[in-house]
């Protein structure tokens, strides 16, 4: 069966919040092995909203529908729905009861526009909100299929993963049997081209697929199985993903969704029982920043710093007045004193210091914009590394943390790699 997913809001148009509903939707149909061919997102606009759903519904066979059942006047999917298929829309009780209870628990005031809410097309199956007000929907005519659901994720997901999973379950789906099971391969320190040149012949596979995708300082290879179960598609992407840990190594950070790279930067910590400070220029606390959104981190973080003046280099981590008299802020010896001085100031087993230009002012021949240099101190061992990164000074910035979290996970690996004794990598 082939899906569609319509996200409805003027304010996804104008990027005023991210659509993560769909990306969320996308990954669970796939893994109820539904085909998904197209994705839209149209504003809050009736005659706008009807032409798309006209369009899907002679290509696809299920639609599923986020946002536009609210209160207001431009909450317009239900009234388009009805349109389409001609229905009537009627009072539903059961929801309107619902929704009284939902503003009564609370002690808040329902107007008399929340009722609108509790309206459903004529035939809908009405899925309960346990976490909000308007109820999903679900319309069926001939073999088509239309799902309405709440805007607010944390309205959608749980409405999804409950009713609406289960509901999708019982479907028929004899042309394309099974599920589909995808597990992601994260790759740092190399770029997407360096790595596709890599897996070219299992790019050709049709059955586990393998596709890259690139972020900023990383690369996730996605391998994607279809079977009759998910414990023979796991079957069939397990090899593949052995493969590319052959292929990868110690630049393969993890193969676990929800594992970020500072994630993993902070689990190695975690395991070698190491304590880390950050002292940073141009990055100005972003890679702190980065450490710092992962649960557990108080256990190993123990301070960063935002050295931008030479002033503060000096008194903070102790950079000679003579170092940035003949080399600059922006060179490999600064680098190296910050990243000593932070560990004789911190006493943490792992320092780690940013110093470059960002852009777009303060720039030379001899140290061009982009020009980033990065000391590492593990231990008593410190490594100093040169960066050259492009785009504009938000771009700069992100790119070096990246390449920063790759590193400092690298000089880890590599201290323990030389020792007799075994710690955990």
């Amino acid at each position: 069966m082939v899906v569609e997913l319509i996200s409805v809001g003027t304010e996804l148009l104008l990027g005023n919040i991210v659509n993560t509903n769909a990306a969320f939707l996308a990954e669970k149909c796939a893994g109820l092995g539904l085909s998904c061919y197209y994705q839209t997102v149209v504003g809050d606009n009736r005659e706008r909203l009807a032409g798309v759903m006209r369009t899907a519904l002679e290509r696809s066979d299920i639609l599923i529908l986020t946002g536009g059942l609210g209160p207001t006047q431009d909450d317009l999917t239900k009234e388009t729905v009805a349109e389409v298929w001609n229905r009537e829309l009627k009072m539903d009780g059961h929801s309107l009861e619902r929704i009284e209870s939902f503003f009564k628990e609370r002690g808040l005031e329902m107007t008399e526009n929340n009722k609108k809410q509790a309206l459903v097309p004529e035939g809908a199956i009405v899925v309960d909100n346990d976490n909000g007000t308007a109820p999903g929907i679900i319309l069926t005519e001939g073999e088509k299929r239309i799902i309405l659901l709440p805007g607010p994720p944390n309205e959608l997901k749980p409405m999804f993963e409950n009713s609406i999973v289960p509901y999708l379950n019982g479907l028929e789906n004899p042309e394309e049997p099974g599920i589909i099971y995808s597990k992601t391969v994260k790759i740092c320190g190399m770029g997407e081209s360096k790595v596709e040149s890599e897996i070219t012949d299992l790019e050709s596979m049709e059955n586990p697929t393998v596709a890259p995708y690139a972020k900023t300082g990383e690369v996730h290879l996605r391998v994607t199985a279809r079977a009759a179960d998910e414990k023979e598609a796991r079957k069939k992407v397990k090899p593949v993903v052995k493969e590319l840990k052959s292929r990868f190594g110690s630049a393969v950070y993890t193969t676990e969704e929800d594992v970020t790279l500072e994630g993993a930067v902070v689990d190695l910590l975690l395991a070698n029982e190491l304590t880390v400070s950050t002292i940073e220029s141009c990055t100005g606390g972003m890679l702190a920043a980065r450490l710092i959104n992962i649960p557990g981190v108080s256990e190993v973080f123990k301070s960063g710093y935002i050295t931008y003046s030479n002033k503060a280099k000096r008194k903070i981590a102790g950079v000679k007045k003579g170092t940035l008299d003949k080399y600059g802020a922006v060179s490999p010896q600064t680098a190296k004193e910050m990243a000593r001085g932070t560990a004789l100031l911190t006493k943490a087993d792992v320092t780690f210091s940013i110093t470059g230009i960002a852009g777009p002012d303060g720039g030379s021949q001899e140290k061009p914009v982009g020009l980033v240099y990065m000391g590492c101190y593990v231990c008593g061992t410190t490594q100093v590394k040169e960066f050259h990164f492009n785009g504009n000074r938000a771009k700069i910035r992100e790119t070096a943390v990246s390449a920063a979290l790759t590193m400092m996970r690298q000089c880890i690996l590599e201290y323990y790699s030389q020792k007799t004794f075994g710690k955990k990598v």
